[in-house]
């Protein structure tokens, strides 16, 4: 079986390559930004019509949630919409299914329950609005894609609040971190597994699914617990303390009720994280 990876170099591509590669009954075909330009069409009809892929894991978007505002702003749409539907009308083309990554980002943060797969979207920053239109290109071109809404990604390759954290640890003693917005952290690696879990178990309905890891958290709570064993004192603020240009939800817990009814066990982000500590003992 073929297997197509966009996005090959980013934090959540790296982790999807790798884990492949331990499984001999699949051909990876993988692709970064230097060598596959999503925005180009042509490029794009090239290659996927060249390698006929039985799967596309479509981990390629622009992330820069800041600058997405403002000198981002075209690049962010042009990647994560225009992008994305170059890719789904090639998946549908060549017979490929397809997987998109989303977030949680879609949601306004509005609920104080879980957001579930069919509650309504509302973003409410650009990158939010990029990546809810990227979603509705790829059911219209491709139907039948697979779509995986993610929330705070974190994972040994790539930049992240906990490299963030770690590092702002060895320069001060005392770090402050909101504590009003609330989500669910998600392991790359772990992120990869399920994308890996619909490709091995292929009978599983295609549709949005919500994925990240078990149990909810603040930025603060998080941040103390990444920083539990460091000499730093981690206090809690208000997000009108660090005004950013882009909003952000202030309540975006993700429903795991769907992934978890097609048999996925999703460890805690407390299990995460401390797996992921052990890989990065540098810090």
């Amino acid at each position: 079986m073929k297997i197509l990876v966009t996005g090959s170099k980013g934090q959540l591509g790296q982790a999807v390559v790798e884990q492949l590669k331990t499984k001999k009954q699949y051909e990876i075909y993988s692709f970064g930004k230097d060598d596959f330009d999503i925005t180009n069409e042509t490029m794009v009809n090239n290659i996927i019509t060249s390698v006929k892929p039985d799967w596309i894991l479509h981990c390629a978007a622009y992330t820069n949630v800041e600058a997405a505002e403002d000198e981002g702003k075209e690049l962010n749409w042009e990647i994560n919409v225009v992008g994305s539907a170059n890719i789904a009308k090639l998946a549908k083309a060549n017979g490929a299914k397809l997987i998109y990554i989303s977030t949680d980002y879609v949601f306004d943060g509005t609920n104080d329950k879980h957001y579930e797969v069919e509650d309504s979207t509302n973003p409410i920053n650009e990158y939010g609005r990029a990546k809810l239109a990227g979603e509705k290109e790829v059911l219209q071109h491709c139907p039948n894609a697979y779509i995986i809404r993610t929330s705070w990604v974190f994972g040994e390759n790539g930049h992240n609040f906990v490299y963030t954290m770690l590092k702002l640890s060895k320069k001060m003693d005392k770090l402050k971190v909101v504590n009003d917005q609330y989500g669910r952290p998600t392991y790359a690696p772990d992120l990869a597994a399920f994308m890996i879990y619909l490709v091995d178990n292929n009978s599983i309905s295609p549709g949005i699914y919500h994925f990240s890891n078990e149990n909810e958290c603040t930025w603060y709570e998080f941040a103390t617990e990444i920083l539990k064993d460091k000499n730093v004192v981690v206090e809690p603020c208000t997000s009108d303390e660090f005004p950013q240009k882009a909003a952000r939800p202030k309540h975006s817990v993700l429903s795991l009720e769907k992934v978890k009814s097609v048999g996925f066990e999703i460890p805690t982000w407390q299990n995460a994280l401390s797996r992921f500590l052990q890989n990065v003992e540098q810090y």
